[in-house]
């Protein structure tokens, strides 16, 4: 679900100042919001004071003074601990902060108890990127308190709703990123791979490119269909013809000096794929025995 903002002003409360929260506070300022900040380190408030923020001294101010307060800090263990003790009655609690669907929903929990409207939600942006069209975040819990101030979060970029669960918000943006980390994992291995024979990374990272691109491309929505469908047999690349490739990798990098850590675990999949009788089936099979590890 996406949204445009309003242009009536509201009132809000950033708690957390680093590089995300002082970007969401500077776009909620830019798009007309009276907001107050708040910092462990009050050095932090000093650029979005200047930008028209008001600052408080202690998080209990900063809650009483606006209906809506957005939370970003570090950890779930974070947001507990600046919270301990602030009266939360009839506030609305955004918590931007990354964690677990567990943790968003024990947390939704603690904030419905005193007596706050709870909002988890995911971030899918750099800092740089916050209040542009590229950004968007994920929201999950009380739909109506998302639904109140979903004019004033929109500042942040577009908003997609997934659900009254408060931990769906945490799980899309988890698989998100789960699929970016393994793609950067496999960029910092080609890098190294091809660093081992003296080639500058800037050389490969046109040709790293255009090939990710390519594959995700036709692999990304081929192995959804098959993974929802439970049809897993392919005229591309069977598991089969995988298991004996692969070790080409693992030889590869230890001929070349490079660790092998974060490809090693992949043959031992592959190998336990082919021994279950999948042999014939495209790597969307591995979905399934990623479920029962």
């Amino acid at each position: 679900m996406t949204h445009t903002p309003s242009h009536a002003p509201s009132h809000v409360s950033v708690l957390g100042l680093g590089l995300m929260g002082s970007a969401l506070a500077a776009a909620l300022l830019q798009a007309g919001h009276r907001t107050t900040v708040w910092n462990r380190t009050t050095a932090k408030t000093g650029p979005l004071v200047a930008q028209g923020a008001a600052p408080a001294g202690t998080v209990g101010e900063a809650v009483a003074a606006s209906p809506l307060v957005i939370v970003c800090l570090t950890t779930y263990d974070d947001v507990a601990k600046v919270l301990h003790d602030t009266d939360l009655t009839g506030r609305t609690l955004v918590n931007l902060t990354n964690g677990t669907p567990d943790q968003a929903r024990e947390f939704a929990a603690r904030a419905t108890a005193a007596g706050a409207r709870y909002v988890d939600g995911g971030i899918m942006a750099v800092p740089q990127m916050i209040a542009t069209d590229a950004a968007y975040v994920f929201y999950s819990g009380d739909e109506s308190a998302y639904a109140r101030h979903r004019d004033t979060l929109a500042a942040f970029g577009g908003t997609r709703w997934t659900g009254t669960d408060p931990g769906l918000a945490a799980l899309w943006d988890l698989a998100l990123l789960t699929g970016m980390y393994g793609m950067v994992a496999g960029a910092l291995q080609a890098y190294a791979l091809i660093g081992s024979a003296g080639i500058p990374a800037a050389e490969l990272q046109p040709l790293l490119s255009d090939w990710l691109s390519a594959m995700t491309h036709g692999f990304l929505p081929g192995t959804a269909a098959a993974v929802d469908s439970g049809r897993h047999l392919t005229d591309v690349s069977s598991l089969a013809v995988n298991q004996a490739a692969f070790p080409n990798l693992l030889a590869a990098f230890r001929s070349a000096g490079i660790d092998a850590e974060l490809f090693a675990p992949f043959q031992g999949l592959l190998d336990r794929s082919v021994e279950a009788g999948h042999g014939a089936d495209g790597l969307s099979r591995l979905v399934e025995l990623l479920k029962h590890t």
